[in-house]
């Protein structure tokens, strides 16, 4: 992802919150918490990395790094991942691949593991765990997960 395509993270944060079936989506404000903006707040100026999927050069689709204080911290040396498509672009793989593409990217600049936090319930479990995350805490609604950066196979 280029700097000037960081602004489109906001649309992707949005994307990335879990409604469960038969909820109604939360306003689009709701990233201007403070507990969501850590996810895109000066994003670039640390060490971030953004990858960025495109159909007939229209995005569709990010997944973005940080080390970062977020509902998926597990320490100072591990950053947090965020992934989002735009509903139509979701159950095609693109999430899969794109997930994968950043898993060898964090790898090849030094990161031993990587970490998310996913609500049980949130059918995307089910790649996370495809491409090598696995629970490292759970509460009564979300995971913990982690990858092993360093036993991921080519």
């Amino acid at each position: 992802m280029k700097p000037t395509e960081y602004k489109l993270l906001d649309d992707f944060l949005y994307e990335a919150i879990f409604i469960p079936e038969g909820m109604e989506a939360p306003p689009r404000d709701i990233i201007y918490r403070q507990e969501l903006q850590v996810y895109v707040a000066d994003f670039g100026k640390r060490d971030d990395n953004a990858l960025l999927a495109e159909q007939n050069g229209k995005p569709i689709g990010a997944v973005w790094s940080r080390i970062m204080k977020d509902y998926g911290h597990v320490d100072d040396h591990t950053p947090s991942l965020a992934i989002a498509l735009f509903k139509e672009y979701r159950g095609y793989g693109i999430g899969t691949e794109l997930m994968r593409r950043m898993l060898f990217l964090l790898r090849k600049r030094g990161y031993k593991k990587v970490s998310l936090s996913v609500q049980k319930a949130n059918y995307a479990v089910k790649m996370y765990e495809a491409v090598g995350f696995e629970v490292l805490h759970e509460n009564e609604e979300e995971y913990i997960m982690v990858c092993d950066l360093e036993a991921l196979r080519e």
